[in-house]
């Protein structure tokens, strides 16, 4: 995602930050890189006074907000998930224990508790959700953790080896920073372990159940999680565009071990699943990037807040993160990195790229150019096996930085990466006023409908695939007239 905060950019960003050449493809190609789990840490040591551990809680509230886009303002919503979990505070193990929920305003599917009860879930977990059993079964997951103290002696964990004193040090001056240094954090802390999530399944289970929620939302979401994971169009190493299934693996062995806990409360088909009050709440919520921080539409990215947009070589999918625009090729063999930083006005732009921003440029190509009216800068680098093209554009007060990477370039990838380019642009006022988010619609079945045919009413990549994903209809299912359905659209 490109963000207004500029500053911060080139602070994540700055000097040598992208490394070698060969590891920067490394980050853009690896489809299976390790992911941190930033949804659950706790790395704040409890205060022994209460106005300290007020502020504490304050001050980790802040980070997760900083991390996941904000809170997301949906009063029927928060309206739904507030009496689900009230009701599953009432059929738990601890029903004196008191939950505060949030709704992160992030496309991530992801939920979280906090020890003190802080309950974190995003409008991408609620919108992948087909009922609300399968809610319910992933917040009495998170109060399984909290009841079972797994988050408090993770925590000690923590304090134990010395980590949270890096992160909180970070984190003291700027919340946005000490957001990306609380979930980079996570590389050096093990996960809660499998027997811990176990653990936290079974007691889910037998939450929802006991709150007369079908127990077996809890399978059939998890099952949602791993489809939708499959449908990633990039592999990402961005702490915090992670969602549940990153820290929540759904291995087989789970959703079996789910429906066995299930049946032990009740036969699938048993239990309230709320289904078309559920999905009627959803109507018209965002879907996907939020819109302060760009768009994605095919291969073309807009920012209507920045007023620019440009669109990637032919074959290219693009992934829009909180640190950068990714984008990769269809077999993998070329790719491309937007992201945005100050340079002093007084800097050229071709000593910019010659500064060692990044390594092992040659010299001989650098160039000064001109993009759509912009002054701009070119140059080629070599790594092994890839090779570079780089460009940096001044637009307004800051510098737009492009990587385009290919293994066995040619002359004509090459040309493909110029052409691209020059597709960026300032938008138009016309462009601005008619760029708007996805949002989730929701329709009813009528005779005749079928997958595919609303599906193509979808505004985004793969539309059938992801239909069925969102709608939760597995394979070999056919659509029932008259039940309501989502759409994506714009």
């Amino acid at each position: 995602m490109i963000r207004m905060r500029r500053t911060r950019t080139e602070r994540i960003a700055s000097g040598r930050a992208l490394g070698v050449l060969g590891a920067l493809a490394a980050l853009w190609l690896a489809s299976c890189a390790q992911i941190p789990d930033t949804s659950r840490q706790v790395t704040l040591p409890q205060a022994p006074k209460a106005t300290e551990a007020s502020t504490a809680v304050q001050k980790e509230h802040a980070r997760i907000l900083a991390a996941y886009g904000g809170e997301y303002d949906d009063t029927k919503l928060e309206a739904l998930v507030n009496r689900t979990v009230a009701r599953l505070v009432a059929a738990s193990e601890r029903p004196d224990l008191k939950y505060r929920v949030t709704i992160l305003n992030s496309p991530a599917v992801n939920a979280f508790a906090l020890p003190t009860g802080q309950i974190y879930v995003t409008r991408g977990l609620l919108a992948l959700a087909n009922d609300t059993s399968e809610v319910a079964s992933v917040l009495s997951h998170e109060m399984a953790h909290v009841i079972a103290r797994h988050a408090a002696i993770r925590e000690e964990q923590a304090k134990q080896a010395a980590i949270v004193s890096t992160v909180v040090s970070d984190v003291l001056s700027d919340p946005n920073l000490g957001a990306l240094a609380l979930a980079k954090s996570k590389l050096a802390l093990a996960s809660f372990s499998r027997a811990q999530e176990f653990e936290a399944d079974g007691i889910g289970v037998g939450i929802a159940a006991r709150a007369g929620y079908d127990p077996f939302g809890a399978s059939r979401f998890l099952t949602a999680m791993e489809r939708n994971a499959n449908l990633k169009p990039l592999g990402t190493s961005d702490p915090r565009s992670l969602d549940f299934i990153s820290s929540h693996p759904s291995t087989p062995e789970r959703v079996r071990n789910a429906q066995l806990n299930a049946r032990q409360f009740t036969a699938p088909g048993a239990g309230a699943r709320e289904r078309t009050e559920y999905i009627a709440d959803l109507d018209g919520m965002v879907y996907g990037e939020d819109p302060s921080e760009g768009f994605v539409r095919g291969r073309r990215f807009l920012h209507a807040r920045l007023g620019f947009t440009f669109t990637a070589p032919q074959g290219f999918t693009l992934d829009n993160t909180a640190q950068a625009v990714l984008g990769l090729n269809d077999g993998g063999s070329q790719a491309m990195r937007l992201d945005v930083v100050q340079v002093p006005v007084e800097q050229s732009l071709t000593s910019y790229l010659a500064s060692g921003w990044i390594e092992n440029i040659d010299q001989r190509s650098v160039e000064a150019v001109t993009i759509n009216g912009f002054p701009a800068a070119t140059a080629t680098a070599k790594g092994d096996p890839w090779a570079f093209r780089l460009y940096v554009v001044r637009f307004g007060s800051d510098v737009y930085r492009f990587i385009f990477a290919a293994k066995n370039t040619t002359a004509e990838i090459d040309r493909s990466f110029k052409e691209a380019i020059h597709t960026f642009r300032r938008m138009s006022l016309k462009e601005i006023r008619e760029t708007r988010p996805l949002r989730i619609k929701i329709v009813t079945v009528k005779a005749g409908d079928t997958i595919e045919s609303l599906a193509r009413r979808m505004a985004l990549h793969n539309p059938a695939d992801r239909f069925r994903v969102i709608n939760g209809i597995e394979p070999g299912q056919a659509l029932k007239p008259g039940e309501p359905v989502k759409i994506v659209v714009e």
